[in-house]
């Protein structure tokens, strides 16, 4: 999970993007959260900015859910995310799911990227389809082109694009030798320019989430659209828990 970066946009809810709290939760923990529920059972988080603080954090929140959670941190915190995809590297099995430590998700879209039949060196990537999507920053989100499932382009100034990049990927090893690719390459040391190189020739899979919710927190707008999915997700917990209660007492 990359939770290296300074999430400038979000500075004023807090200055430690990933600690930002929603219903007194941090983002991260509804992050991993997410990932638990589709059956997850290790983290390995890529610190950075305020490292100590965060890492700080994690292990309470590795005592209190008993998660096994790793850190590893990336000093080049302030250049492209790829960077801190090639300081797990190390610490990572042969197939892994990539996430991002502000994006709340569906865990429904861990179930899709697994459900998904791959060739044999690719990389998948969930994508939203839905260009009417509300819960999307448009100015802010990664776009990407398609053609059928195959990912033609991607980038977040995409002129011509048809999904967009919910951020939950499904990974191994070629992404690593990717990036570095397209680091000597271009100079693009992010997950995008990977995934780019591995779009040439044809090992780049968009997997789309269907009607799968997902949210980009990034700014205080959209952190005010996760505070009220949760709410509705709440509702509809108290309300599935009085239907259960009910018809037992019937």
């Amino acid at each position: 999970m990359v939770a290296a970066g300074k999430g400038t946009r979000l500075k004023s809810s807090g200055d430690v993007k990933p600690l930002v709290e929603l219903h007194g939760v941090p983002l991260i923990e509804h992050a991993m959260a997410a990932g638990v529920r589709a059956g997850v059972t290790r983290f390995v988080v890529v610190t950075g900015y305020e490292a100590p603080q965060l890492e700080t954090r994690l292990q309470e929140i590795k005592k209190q859910h008993r998660w096994e959670i790793v850190t590893i941190r990336n000093p080049d915190f302030e250049k492209a995310n790829g960077l801190s995809v090639l300081r797990g590297e190390q610490l990572l099995c042969d197939e892994f799911y990539l996430a991002m430590c502000d994006h709340l998700v569906d865990s429904a879209i861990y179930h899709r990227l697994a459900d998904a039949s791959l060739p044999k060196g690719a990389i998948a990537l969930a994508v939203d389809r839905r260009m009417e999507n509300p819960d999307i920053d448009i100015d802010d989100v990664t776009k990407v082109n398609t053609a059928g499932d195959k990912i033609v382009n991607i980038g977040k100034t995409l002129a011509a694009y048809n999904a967009f990049d919910t951020g939950i990927f499904r990974a191994n090893a070629s992404l690593f030798s990717a990036i570095r690719q397209s680091e000597q390459g271009s100079g693009d040391c992010s997950i995008s320019g990977g995934m780019k190189i591995l779009a040439q020739d044809g090992r780049a899979i968009a997997v789309d989430v269907g009607s799968a919710r997902w949210i980009d927190v990034d700014s205080p707008q959209m952190l005010r659209r996760a505070d009220d999915w949760r709410l509705e997700t709440q509702a509809d917990e108290a309300s599935l828990v009085r239907e259960c209660a009910y018809s037992k007492m019937q």
